[in-house]
């Protein structure tokens, strides 16, 4: 017995007459008798009483017309369910997101889930290589990260570029400079974001390094949160990019703008390469881009 026998019977239980029935489903009478027929041979019970034109459910006929609606109704669920999620607004979408990741993503979020309330997230927050590994193993949609990084095994968005500042303790000896130098900063002990060879450490590196200098670094530190509070705390001082001073500016922190060449920031939203990509996935991504930095 199928689904389409069901919508059959269905029908048939419904208008109680073949004729009836026939008409509604679009076929004609003989047809339709003979399924009937099968379906009670397979079941090896009678399912109508017949009385000249007219049917009468008998106690198993009202009992698979009960579980016939059921079926058909879950079925026709579950197909609009899947033309929803084909349209992006149903399923999960997993996100990851690097410590240092785009400011804008909560207010995204939040825009998001009111044009697709039924999009439930499961966002996870690591380092970058971490991140990309992790989209390699499919146990991630996408993630916002902080570039320079290898894209070659991903398709990527790229959110924009934002400058770097010079952070340290309320309590520093530097509040006389409008903007520093990186001659300046190397002269300070430095608690670097992230860990060596991934894109801002690298990227931070090398702005000392063209310089020919060599900075103070007593430390690295991957969770933001904290390395800011070290700061805070006159333990070190940092650079960090604008989305992270912004989230953190009351943190007991002064924050500087460095003098020279205007080194940026730039971060991204990458998946995998030659891979699906849902359309939640796809709507939120568009979602991301349209937003400016501010």
């Amino acid at each position: 017995m199928d689904i389409k026998q069901l919508r059959y019977f269905i029908a048939l239980a419904e208008e109680l007459q073949v004729t009836s029935a026939a008409y509604r489903l679009h076929m004609s009478q003989p047809p339709l008798s003979q399924q009937l027929k099968l379906m009670e041979e397979e079941l090896g019970v009678s399912l109508f009483i017949r009385s000249g034109r007219y049917l009468e459910l008998t106690a198993p006929g009202r009992t698979l017309y009960e579980h016939a609606l059921t079926i058909t109704r879950l079925l026709e669920e579950a197909k609009e369910e899947v033309k929803e999620s084909g349209l992006g607004v149903r399923g999960k979408l997993s996100i990851g997101i690097n410590t240092l990741s785009d400011e804008r993503l909560p207010g995204v979020l939040s825009a998001f889930r009111m044009l697709y309330p039924k999009v439930t997230f499961k966002i996870q927050q690591n380092e970058t290589i971490t991140l990309t590994r992790l989209i390699k193993d499919k146990a991630l949609d996408l993630a916002i990260v902080r570039l320079p990084i290898n894209l070659e095994e991903f398709d990527h968005v790229i959110l924009g570029a934002e400058p770097l500042f010079f952070v340290t303790g309320t309590g520093s000896e530097n509040e006389e400079h409008e903007a520093i130098t990186y001659d300046y900063i190397a002269e300070h002990p430095l608690v670097l974001p992230s860990t060596e060879g991934l894109g801002l450490y690298h990227l931070i590196l090398d702005q000392f390094h063209s310089r020919g200098l060599s900075p103070s670094i007593i430390g690295e530190c991957s969770d933001i949160g904290m390395l800011v509070e070290l700061v805070a705390s006159g333990f070190g001082a940092s650079i960090l990019p604008r989305t992270s001073v912004n989230r953190y500016q009351n943190h007991r922190i002064r924050v500087f703008p460095i003098e020279g060449p205007d080194v940026t920031s730039s971060s991204a939203i990458i998946w995998l390469k030659q891979h699906y990509l849902s359309k939640a996935a796809q709507k939120l991504i568009e979602l991301i881009a349209e937003r400016p930095i501010t």
